[in-house]
């Protein structure tokens, strides 16, 4: 029999088989203008892309050693650099099941505990969603009413504000309250199953641990700066990748609140990344995004989209697996042990 994730990603991508095939006999799509636009793209442009996400990756490193607190003073930024790519190669190749493959090898580096790995990547995600959502925030709500498609600015600058403010909320109920709401979620979601139940109240506790870590406001805000560089990097790669179509108007002159709005975009279609499938969904997505929100021809915006793929996420697999070879890991055996060593702890 199939294990359920197993069949899942088979119904998944017999899914996206059939919508691909229905696409090819009910969209109009013209390959040779899309042979003609990937003709006339400024390479510079993607390889600074590609370059802005190595960096991103560099800082990532610096944060998490920041995010270990004490435990970290042992560990220079410079010795996680490599687990970083690595494990988010192992993501780029296995999907979003594989998201713990940091952690493992992060704990392997610095011979401390998968737990404690795993609070700091509890809190990591933390940071994550809140720069994003600053980023996103002060950036979209501001923007000038003549500016097209204004509504869908503000509709997610509103929601990013607001998502800003929960998980600041958030953290400061779990800083304070996390034992008595790691209990109070086992007793309500005991109703869907007690394991589901049990995994939410560890998420919890992980986090707390996280921010228990962090023994000072300084350390808090050094983190959160970080954070925003991170993303503002990330924004800068799919800006160049964008402005890297010169004879297409549309992205040729594309702006920074349109980065914003497309990356938030690209992050909902990223929560479910399975493995390869991920990529064709992830591209159709910002196609799409592309396509309906700025106008941008169906085969541009596919172009498009296939590229920030590549600048984004697929550019970090070469210097992953250089990455396994010095941690001396196979990638595939670093996600399940990570995995594994999630659930035991």
């Amino acid at each position: 029999m199939l294990k359920p994730r197993t069949f899942l990603i088979f119904v998944l991508a017999l899914l996206l088989i059939a919508g691909l095939w229905w696409a090819r006999t009910h969209v109009a799509f013209d390959w040779h203008n899309l042979r003609l636009q990937l003709r006339t793209v400024r390479w510079s442009f993607v390889l600074a892309g590609c370059a802005v996400i190595y960096l991103s990756m560099t800082f990532r490193a610096w944060r998490w050693q920041l995010l270990l607190g004490s435990e970290g003073r042992n560990s220079s930024g410079a010795k996680l650099v490599a687990a970083q790519f690595a494990g988010f190669t192992a993501v780029a190749l296995f999907g979003r099941v594989a998201d713990l493959t940091r952690p493992y090898l992060l704990a392997r580096r610095t011979q401390t505990s998968v737990a404690t790995q795993l609070a700091v990547y509890s809190l990591e995600r933390a940071y994550d969603l809140a720069a994003a959502a600053i980023l996103f925030s002060t950036t979209l709500l501001f923007m000038p009413r003549t500016v097209p498609h204004h509504e869908y600015y503000v509709r997610a600058g509103v929601v990013a504000m607001a998502g800003t403010l929960f998980l600041v909320g958030f953290a400061l109920a779990v800083r304070f309250t996390g034992m008595q709401l790691a209990s109070m979620a086992r007793g309500v979601f005991r109703i869907v199953s007690q394991e589901f139940a049990n995994g939410v109240a560890v998420k919890l506790l992980d986090f707390r641990q996280g921010m228990l870590a962090l023994s000072s406001a300084m350390q808090l805000f050094a983190a959160l700066l970080w954070s925003l560089a991170i993303w503002a990097l990330i924004a800068a790669a799919y800006f160049l990748t964008a402005r890297a179509f010169v004879n297409t108007a549309q992205l040729a002159g594309f702006t920074i609140a349109s980065t914003m709005l497309l990356m938030a975009t690209s992050m909902g279609g990223s929560l479910f990344q399975l493995p390869i499938v991920g990529w064709f969904t992830q591209t159709g997505v910002l196609a799409v995004a592309l396509h309906k929100f700025f106008d941008v021809p169906l085969e541009v915006a596919t172009a498009a989209g296939a590229l920030m793929l590549l600048t984004t996420t697929l550019s970090v697999v070469p210097a992953g697996v250089m990455a396994a070879r010095i941690e001396g890991v196979s990638l595939r055996t670093a996600a399940q042990a990570g995995e594994a060593a999630a659930e035991v702890s």
